[in-house]
């Protein structure tokens, strides 16, 4: 019976994280950066998602009733800083940032958007609070939700070291094609987690 939970926790925060998704999207957010960055970058965001999500699986919705946040103004807000991401890719701000910064660190995306809201998203977040919810705070299953958690992150983490990569594969005119249809993926995202934000509200359609 834990076995098949603890199956049905992975697929399930597999199918929400989406680790292949990311690959690509982490490519592109570290566009420009060394093989070094890119494993700092990736290890960082690695960590603050696990940090995050245990956080909220152990202590559930507590985390934001305590701050006095409920949860669709958390999607709302997730997806508006997601929006603006991905208006930064599909305009290649971040491209000008960099050759404007040429001389300069370049900016370190391992917490925003990498780590909140992409891998420890509105939506990772929900079905963390879900999960442990489902059994009843007993310690063997709460383990096992977390170990699921912990083991997802490691495949983002695996296909982040493979960056560089996929970078060589794709080629400048690559990076660029796909940043921008990763752009487009990243806003109609985000408008989801506002539309759901919304919906949890009672403001939007079902």
């Amino acid at each position: 019976m834990e076995l098949g939970f603890y199956i049905s926790a992975l697929v399930t925060l597999f199918v929400i994280i989406d680790p292949i998704g990311l690959a690509p999207v982490f490519v592109a957010l570290t566009q420009g950066m060394s093989a070094r960055q890119r494993r700092v970058v990736g290890l960082r965001a690695a960590a603050i998602s696990v940090a995050v999500l245990t956080l909220f699986g152990i202590f559930g919705e507590q985390v934001l009733v305590f701050a006095g946040i409920s949860m669709p103004a958390f999607r709302i807000a997730g997806g508006i800083l997601l929006f603006l991401t991905a208006l930064e890719m599909l305009f290649e701000r971040r491209s000008k940032k960099r050759e404007d910064r040429a001389h300069e660190e370049l900016p370190d995306p391992s917490v925003f958007p990498l780590a909140t809201p992409l891998m420890a998203g509105p939506g990772a977040i929900a079905t963390m609070v879900l999960l442990t919810g489902q059994v009843d705070r007993a310690p063997l299953d709460m383990l096992l939700v977390h170990l699921a958690m912990i083991g997802v992150i490691g495949i983002c983490l695996g296909l982040f070291m493979t960056a560089s990569l996929l970078e060589r594969a794709l080629g400048h005119t690559g990076i660029v094609v796909v940043s921008r249809l990763l752009g487009m993926l990243l806003a109609a995202l985000s408008i989801q987690f506002i539309l759901d934000g919304l919906r949890d509200f009672g403001l939007a359609p079902v």
